[in-house]
């Protein structure tokens, strides 16, 4: 049982935190009337982090802040740069609670030691004073992890795309040995008909397209079981977008598995390289050759790519209604929740019907039949989850 960090601690117990007084100022946003409501401790604590607050739990883990601290963007967990006394930065990054538990935090951090210890670049978290990962003040788990100096790419040469096809068969591989009993498996229940029935039951969707969203959902899902059957699951990073890569003078190295699961590898695969052209098709071979160079891929599981990126625009749309009570999110979301959104979303899953039916890849039900014959635009929701 890990020791609660810092809960007890006051504003001014000691001449650091006497100094640090200034306060992060909180958003506000009007929120819809169906929004999910957090506890208020919960809102006091984790929306409105102060500095002061962030350096009493940095302190109490052992580590000698220097007093500056900068927020860093992130929606989904609050993350703040913290300077030492001996002049290097560390990341603090409070997850979000209610969440994830300990047990299915502690096994990200698992992960990314057996990552660590294969000698993948991963950026793993720090040891506290006593030994663990993850502390808890005030019921927020939190973790400090070492900063990570680089650039996101803008796109990727083709040697680039094989050096990463490999790390990412290598990551599989540690994945795959894995015993994982508290991270969710990407199935259609779990990232479509559960965060469905969210928006239903919560009144999200419009009369106008609710029934259409629903019955291009179920038809997503159906295909997706179907042609799921069979493929095996094992932990993956989940969440593998240009974001969550980064190119420094060591090279290549993947950040934040905080949406690890258990699932197929062809999620990792699509959101590397999500373009649906022959040039994004072409540079998908690439990887999935240098991929096989250490671990085996069965290309027949590339027809789940578009029901996989169906599944999160649906997920998406729960996610942020979710979050809709967080003063953070009607800020960086202002349309969502309108009738030209939910019109867009919903064309969107019936323009990714017909897709799969005109490539000749399955079926389209009724949903997809009443869908335009264009493509859909990729937009930010196929790339990114935690902005």
């Amino acid at each position: 049982m890990q020791r609660p960090c810092a809960s007890t601690l006051s504003p001014a117990s000691t001449p650091l935190l006497r100094r640090t007084a200034k306060r992060l100022a909180p958003l506000a946003a009007p929120r819809p009337r169906k929004a999910l409501r957090y506890p208020s401790a919960v809102s006091e604590s984790f929306f409105r982090l102060t500095p002061e607050w962030v350096l009493r739990a940095v302190e109490a883990g052992g580590f000698r802040p220097t007093g500056h601290t900068t927020a860093l963007t992130c929606l989904e967990n609050r993350v703040h740069d913290v300077r030492l006394e001996d002049g290097s930065h560390v990341v603090v990054k409070f997850y979000r609670p209610g969440r994830w538990s300990r047990e299915a935090i502690l096994e990200e951090h698992a992960f990314l030691a057996a990552l660590r210890e294969a000698e993948i670049p991963v950026c793993a978290p720090l040891e506290f004073r006593d030994g663990a990962t993850l502390h808890e003040v005030e019921g927020i788990y939190y973790a400090v992890w070492p900063r990570a100096g680089g650039r996101s790419p803008a796109e990727l040469a083709d040697e680039e795309v094989a050096i990463l096809g490999r790390l990412l068969a290598r990551i599989h591989n540690v994945g795959a040995t894995l015993r994982v009993h508290h991270r969710p498996s990407l199935t259609a229940a779990s990232f479509l008909r559960e965060p469905l029935a969210f928006l239903e039951e919560k009144d999200f969707l419009p009369a106008s397209c609710a029934r259409r969203y629903r019955a291009a959902a179920e038809e997503v899902a159906a295909i997706y079981e179907a042609w799921s059957e069979g493929v095996p699951l094992h932990a993956i990073h989940g969440d593998c977008h240009f974001g969550n890569l980064l190119h420094g003078r060591e090279g290549w190295f993947f950040l934040d598995f905080d949406d690890f699961v258990l699932g197929p590898a062809v999620q990792d695969v699509w959101m590397l390289l999500p373009g649906r052209d022959r040039e994004g098709e072409r540079q998908r071979e690439l990887l999935i050759d240098a991929y096989e160079q250490f671990r085996s891929f069965d290309r027949r599981w590339l027809r789940l790519v578009e029901p996989l990126r169906a599944l999160r625009f649906v997920r998406y749309a729960a996610w942020i209604a979710r979050r809709w009570s967080d003063p953070a999110f009607p800020s960086a979301f202002p349309h969502f929740g309108t009738g030209e959104y939910w019109e867009n979303e919903t064309r969107d899953l019936e323009e990714q019907l017909t897709l799969i039916a005109r490539s000749g890849k399955g079926p389209a039900g009724p949903a997809g039949r009443q869908a335009a014959a264009s493509s859909p635009e990729l937009t930010n929701k196929d790339f990114f989850w935690d902005l």
